[in-house]
Protein backbone atom coordinates (compact mmCIF):
# COMPACT_ATOMS: atom_id res chain seq x y z
CA UNK A 1 0.00 0.00 0.00
CA UNK A 2 1.18 3.66 -1.03
CA UNK A 3 1.27 5.81 2.01
CA UNK A 4 1.94 9.66 0.89
CA UNK A 5 4.95 11.53 3.46
CA UNK A 6 2.11 14.29 3.96
CA UNK A 7 -0.04 14.25 6.39
CA UNK A 8 -1.85 16.05 9.76
CA UNK A 9 -3.73 15.16 12.68
CA UNK A 10 -5.24 16.58 15.85
CA UNK A 11 -6.30 15.51 18.89
CA UNK A 12 -7.92 16.96 22.21
CA UNK A 13 -8.14 14.86 25.64
CA UNK A 14 -8.51 16.13 28.98
CA UNK A 15 -7.22 14.03 32.26
CA UNK A 16 -8.30 15.30 36.06
CA UNK A 17 -7.50 19.12 36.02
CA UNK A 18 -5.29 18.94 32.86
CA UNK A 19 -6.65 19.25 29.39
CA UNK A 20 -4.70 19.33 26.65
CA UNK A 21 -4.25 19.34 22.20
CA UNK A 22 -1.60 17.11 20.37
CA UNK A 23 -0.65 17.81 16.99
CA UNK A 24 0.83 16.12 14.36
CA UNK A 25 2.43 16.77 10.88
CA UNK A 26 4.59 15.37 8.24
CA UNK A 27 6.30 16.44 5.38
CA UNK A 28 8.52 14.45 2.36
CA UNK A 29 12.04 13.77 3.48
CA UNK A 30 15.09 11.56 2.32
CA UNK A 31 15.30 9.65 5.41
CA UNK A 32 12.66 9.62 8.82
CA UNK A 33 13.32 13.05 11.16
CA UNK A 34 11.46 13.55 14.04
CA UNK A 35 10.76 16.94 15.68
CA UNK A 36 9.02 16.87 19.44
CA UNK A 37 7.75 19.80 21.43
CA UNK A 38 6.56 18.53 24.70
CA UNK A 39 6.90 19.51 27.83
CA UNK A 40 9.88 17.80 29.59
CA UNK A 41 8.49 17.67 33.56
CA UNK A 42 6.37 14.49 32.53
CA UNK A 43 8.80 11.85 32.86
CA UNK A 44 9.21 9.16 30.17
CA UNK A 45 6.55 10.67 27.92
CA UNK A 46 9.30 11.55 25.36
CA UNK A 47 10.50 8.01 25.07
CA UNK A 48 7.15 6.75 24.70
CA UNK A 49 6.44 9.42 21.42
CA UNK A 50 9.48 8.70 19.81
CA UNK A 51 8.67 4.79 19.89
CA UNK A 52 5.15 5.23 19.09
CA UNK A 53 5.83 7.71 15.98
CA UNK A 54 8.80 5.35 14.71
CA UNK A 55 6.47 2.18 14.51
CA UNK A 56 3.74 4.13 12.55
CA UNK A 57 5.93 6.08 10.08
CA UNK A 58 9.26 4.72 8.24
CA UNK A 59 10.30 7.88 6.59
CA UNK A 60 9.51 11.64 6.25
CA UNK A 61 9.92 14.29 8.75
CA UNK A 62 7.48 14.49 11.49
CA UNK A 63 6.58 17.20 13.88
CA UNK A 64 4.89 16.31 17.34
CA UNK A 65 3.66 19.17 19.65
CA UNK A 66 1.59 19.23 22.49
CA UNK A 67 -0.04 21.92 24.65
CA UNK A 68 -0.90 20.93 28.27
CA UNK A 69 -3.10 23.54 30.22
CA UNK A 70 -4.69 23.09 33.78
CA UNK A 71 -8.00 24.38 34.88
CA UNK A 72 -7.61 27.70 36.99
CA UNK A 73 -9.80 25.96 39.55
CA UNK A 74 -6.83 24.00 40.24
CA UNK A 75 -4.53 26.71 41.46
CA UNK A 76 -2.50 29.51 40.31
CA UNK A 77 1.03 30.06 40.31
CA UNK A 78 2.45 29.15 43.37
CA UNK A 79 5.04 30.99 45.83
CA UNK A 80 7.41 28.79 47.37
CA UNK A 81 8.07 30.19 51.05
CA UNK A 82 11.99 29.29 51.13
CA UNK A 83 13.22 30.43 48.23
CA UNK A 84 11.27 33.73 48.88
CA UNK A 85 13.28 34.32 52.06
CA UNK A 86 16.11 33.28 50.27
CA UNK A 87 15.74 35.78 47.53
CA UNK A 88 14.73 39.01 49.95
CA UNK A 89 17.52 38.22 52.38
CA UNK A 90 19.69 38.55 49.15
CA UNK A 91 17.89 41.67 48.41
CA UNK A 92 18.75 43.44 51.59
CA UNK A 93 22.31 42.55 51.08
CA UNK A 94 22.66 43.91 48.00
CA UNK A 95 20.88 47.27 49.11
CA UNK A 96 23.21 46.89 52.06
CA UNK A 97 26.54 46.70 50.27
CA UNK A 98 24.91 49.34 47.44
CA UNK A 99 24.75 52.17 50.80
CA UNK A 100 28.21 51.17 51.80
CA UNK A 101 29.45 51.89 48.09
CA UNK A 102 27.46 55.28 47.98
CA UNK A 103 24.74 53.85 45.17
CA UNK A 104 21.24 54.51 45.50
CA UNK A 105 19.34 51.62 43.90
CA UNK A 106 15.46 51.59 43.21
CA UNK A 107 13.49 49.58 45.46
CA UNK A 108 11.88 46.26 43.77
CA UNK A 109 8.19 45.67 43.17
CA UNK A 110 6.47 42.77 44.09
CA UNK A 111 6.02 41.27 40.89
CA UNK A 112 9.83 41.76 39.69
CA UNK A 113 10.49 40.02 43.12
CA UNK A 114 7.88 37.11 42.01
CA UNK A 115 10.05 36.63 39.13
CA UNK A 116 13.11 35.98 40.56
CA UNK A 117 14.02 32.71 40.29
CA UNK A 118 12.57 29.61 42.15
CA UNK A 119 10.24 32.28 43.80
CA UNK A 120 7.22 31.43 41.91
CA UNK A 121 5.90 28.68 39.19
CA UNK A 122 3.56 29.78 37.15
CA UNK A 123 3.09 25.32 36.67
CA UNK A 124 2.67 24.05 39.63
CA UNK A 125 4.86 21.20 40.65
CA UNK A 126 3.31 18.12 39.82
CA UNK A 127 4.22 15.38 43.03
CA UNK A 128 2.83 12.42 40.15
CA UNK A 129 2.84 12.80 36.68
CA UNK A 130 2.27 8.95 36.09
CA UNK A 131 -1.80 9.59 35.76
CA UNK A 132 -1.46 12.18 33.60
CA UNK A 133 1.38 10.61 31.39
CA UNK A 134 -0.49 7.25 30.93
CA UNK A 135 -3.65 9.56 29.57
CA UNK A 136 -1.33 11.07 27.51
CA UNK A 137 0.44 8.05 25.86
CA UNK A 138 -3.24 6.80 25.47
CA UNK A 139 -4.16 9.16 22.91
CA UNK A 140 -1.10 8.05 20.53
CA UNK A 141 -2.67 5.29 19.03
CA UNK A 142 -5.37 7.46 17.57
CA UNK A 143 -3.16 10.32 16.64
CA UNK A 144 -1.24 8.52 14.58
CA UNK A 145 -4.23 6.38 13.45
CA UNK A 146 -5.54 9.69 11.95
CA UNK A 147 -2.26 10.61 10.66
CA UNK A 148 -1.68 7.29 8.83
CA UNK A 149 -5.19 7.70 7.02
CA UNK A 150 -4.61 11.09 5.45
CA UNK A 151 -1.10 10.00 4.41
CA UNK A 152 -2.83 6.44 2.99
CA UNK A 153 -5.19 9.14 0.93
CA UNK A 154 -2.66 11.36 -0.01
CA UNK A 155 -0.89 7.97 -1.41
CA UNK A 156 -3.93 6.44 -3.52
CA UNK A 157 -3.70 9.64 -5.11
CA UNK A 158 -0.14 9.53 -6.03
CA UNK A 159 -0.75 5.97 -6.84
CA UNK A 160 -3.80 6.16 -9.10
CA UNK A 161 -1.35 9.09 -11.21
CA UNK A 162 1.91 7.30 -10.93
CA UNK A 163 0.08 4.49 -12.62
CA UNK A 164 -1.11 6.67 -15.77
CA UNK A 165 2.10 8.14 -15.48
CA UNK A 166 3.64 4.67 -16.42
CA UNK A 167 0.96 3.81 -18.82
CA UNK A 168 2.02 7.23 -21.09
CA UNK A 169 5.90 5.82 -20.49
CA UNK A 170 5.00 2.50 -21.85
CA UNK A 171 3.02 3.96 -24.59
CA UNK A 172 5.80 5.90 -25.47
CA UNK A 173 8.32 3.00 -25.71
CA UNK A 174 5.78 1.10 -27.89
CA UNK A 175 6.06 3.95 -29.94
CA UNK A 176 9.73 4.43 -29.86
CA UNK A 177 10.26 0.12 -30.95
CA UNK A 178 8.43 1.22 -33.92
CA UNK A 179 9.80 4.82 -35.06
CA UNK A 180 13.66 2.47 -34.12
CA UNK A 181 11.62 -0.38 -37.26
CA UNK A 182 10.92 2.81 -38.92
CA UNK A 183 14.58 4.38 -38.82
CA UNK A 184 16.64 0.98 -39.27
CA UNK A 185 15.11 0.90 -42.65
CA UNK A 186 16.12 4.26 -43.82
CA UNK A 187 19.16 3.92 -41.82
CA UNK A 188 20.05 0.86 -43.78
CA UNK A 189 19.06 2.81 -47.22
CA UNK A 190 21.48 5.59 -46.23
CA UNK A 191 24.12 3.25 -44.78
CA UNK A 192 23.97 1.59 -48.38
CA UNK A 193 23.70 4.89 -50.24
CA UNK A 194 26.91 6.00 -47.91
CA UNK A 195 28.96 3.01 -48.92
CA UNK A 196 28.38 3.80 -52.56
CA UNK A 197 29.26 7.07 -52.28
CA UNK A 198 33.02 6.03 -50.74
CA UNK A 199 33.17 3.27 -53.25
CA UNK A 200 32.95 5.46 -55.84
CA UNK A 201 35.40 7.93 -54.65
CA UNK A 202 37.61 6.15 -53.27
CA UNK A 203 40.95 4.29 -54.89
CA UNK A 204 42.17 1.21 -53.42
CA UNK A 205 39.78 1.46 -50.52
CA UNK A 206 38.91 -2.34 -48.99
CA UNK A 207 35.24 -2.80 -49.59
CA UNK A 208 34.86 -5.31 -46.35
CA UNK A 209 36.48 -2.54 -44.00
CA UNK A 210 34.20 0.19 -45.29
CA UNK A 211 31.38 -2.13 -44.54
CA UNK A 212 32.69 -3.06 -41.22
CA UNK A 213 32.81 0.79 -40.50
CA UNK A 214 29.53 1.50 -41.33
CA UNK A 215 28.11 -1.59 -39.46
CA UNK A 216 29.69 -0.19 -36.57
CA UNK A 217 28.41 2.65 -37.17
CA UNK A 218 24.92 1.29 -37.00
CA UNK A 219 25.72 -0.93 -34.12
CA UNK A 220 26.59 1.97 -31.91
CA UNK A 221 23.19 4.12 -32.66
CA UNK A 222 21.12 1.18 -32.50
CA UNK A 223 18.32 2.05 -29.37
CA UNK A 224 16.57 -1.56 -29.20
CA UNK A 225 18.54 -2.14 -25.66
CA UNK A 226 17.54 1.23 -24.47
CA UNK A 227 13.65 0.26 -24.99
CA UNK A 228 13.91 -3.09 -23.44
CA UNK A 229 15.18 -1.19 -19.92
CA UNK A 230 12.79 1.03 -20.08
CA UNK A 231 10.07 -1.43 -20.30
CA UNK A 232 11.74 -3.40 -17.85
CA UNK A 233 11.68 -0.80 -15.41
CA UNK A 234 8.18 0.06 -16.16
CA UNK A 235 7.28 -3.60 -15.06
CA UNK A 236 9.42 -3.05 -11.64
CA UNK A 237 7.76 0.36 -11.20
CA UNK A 238 4.19 -1.19 -11.22
CA UNK A 239 5.56 -4.27 -9.08
CA UNK A 240 6.87 -1.77 -6.54
CA UNK A 241 3.25 0.49 -6.55
CA UNK A 242 1.86 -3.14 -6.36
CA UNK A 243 3.94 -4.40 -2.95
CA UNK A 244 2.44 -4.02 0.64
CA UNK A 245 5.87 -2.44 1.49
CA UNK A 246 7.42 0.96 1.72
CA UNK A 247 9.02 1.44 -1.70
CA UNK A 248 9.45 5.27 -1.93
CA UNK A 249 13.33 4.76 -1.88
CA UNK A 250 13.38 2.57 -4.63
CA UNK A 251 10.99 4.12 -6.92
CA UNK A 252 13.44 7.33 -7.13
CA UNK A 253 15.90 4.92 -7.98
CA UNK A 254 14.22 3.55 -10.62
CA UNK A 255 13.68 7.09 -11.45
CA UNK A 256 16.89 7.26 -12.29
CA UNK A 257 17.21 4.42 -13.96
CA UNK A 258 14.45 5.85 -16.18
CA UNK A 259 16.03 9.24 -16.49
CA UNK A 260 19.29 7.54 -17.65
CA UNK A 261 17.98 5.20 -20.31
CA UNK A 262 15.66 8.28 -22.06
CA UNK A 263 19.00 10.70 -21.91
CA UNK A 264 20.23 7.92 -24.33
CA UNK A 265 17.76 7.34 -26.31
CA UNK A 266 18.11 10.88 -27.39
CA UNK A 267 21.76 10.68 -27.68
CA UNK A 268 21.68 7.81 -30.05
CA UNK A 269 18.11 8.95 -32.09
CA UNK A 270 19.58 10.46 -35.06
CA UNK A 271 15.65 10.41 -36.48
CA UNK A 272 13.20 12.70 -35.89
CA UNK A 273 10.27 10.96 -34.48
CA UNK A 274 13.12 9.00 -32.15
CA UNK A 275 14.09 12.28 -30.80
CA UNK A 276 10.79 13.70 -30.07
CA UNK A 277 9.94 10.59 -28.78
CA UNK A 278 12.46 10.37 -26.28
CA UNK A 279 12.38 14.35 -25.35
CA UNK A 280 8.67 13.38 -24.44
CA UNK A 281 9.63 10.51 -22.00
CA UNK A 282 12.00 12.71 -20.45
CA UNK A 283 9.79 15.38 -19.62
CA UNK A 284 6.76 12.90 -18.30
CA UNK A 285 10.14 11.01 -16.24
CA UNK A 286 10.70 14.43 -14.44
CA UNK A 287 6.53 15.02 -13.65
CA UNK A 288 6.93 11.56 -12.52
CA UNK A 289 9.91 11.75 -10.43
CA UNK A 290 8.25 14.87 -8.65
CA UNK A 291 5.30 12.71 -7.70
CA UNK A 292 7.47 9.74 -6.13
CA UNK A 293 9.51 12.26 -3.92
CA UNK A 294 6.72 12.08 -1.69
CA UNK A 295 6.28 8.53 -1.61
CA UNK A 296 7.19 6.94 1.77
Amino acid sequence: MIHSMTGFAALKGHHEAWSWAWDIRSVNARGFDLRLKLPDWIDGLEPAVRKAVAAAVTRGSVSVGLRLTREATAGGPALDPEALDRAMAMLVEISQTAVTRGIVLAAPSAVEIAQMRGVSDATPEVQDTAGLRAALIADLPGLLAALNQMRVHEGAVLKSLLETQLDEIETLVDNGVAAAEARREAQGANLRAALARVMDNTDGADPDRVAQELALIAVKSDVREELDRLAAHVGQARSLLAGKEACGRKLDFLMQEFNREANTLCSKAQFQELTRIGLDLKALIDQMREQVQNVE
